[in-house]
């Protein structure tokens, strides 16, 4: 089993930044391709961005393609994921999601493990 917890959550306003952070525990963390998806309220959860197993690659919705960087550091078992030029629209729940040696996987489908999520709120 693998545990992931979300935060840095929270309310910006348009333009502004955020920086969330995914914390695994229960498994070797470097074994796990993880990625970011969100879900607002009544629609379906999009895949946002994912980060291979090294960190060396890296892919993304084109809806936050040149606005938000995902990274990892192994040494501490955490994911991150650096959001600028926040809009409205992205206003949602932010989950992190694992999956065992996969190379980069970009559906929910794809994906083992979930953590229970953060909000984040732009406000216009």
């Amino acid at each position: 089993q693998v545990q992931l917890v979300e935060s840095g959550g929270g309310l910006v306003q348009a333009g502004g930044s955020l920086r969330l952070s995914c914390a695994a525990s229960g498994r070797t963390f470097s074994d796990y391709a993880m990625g970011w998806f969100r879900q607002a309220p009544g629609k379906e959860r999009e895949f946002v961005a994912a980060v291979s197993r090294s960190g060396g690659s890296t892919g993304y919705a084109d809806s936050v393609k040149g606005r938000f960087t995902i990274s990892r550091d192994n040494a501490k078992s955490t994911v991150y994921l650096q959001m600028n030029s926040l809009k409205p629209e992205d206003t949602a729940v932010y989950l992190c999601a694992a999956r065992f040696r996969v190379f980069m996987p970009t559906t929910q489908n794809e994906y083992d493990y979930w953590g229970q999520g953060t909000q984040v709120t732009v406000s216009s």
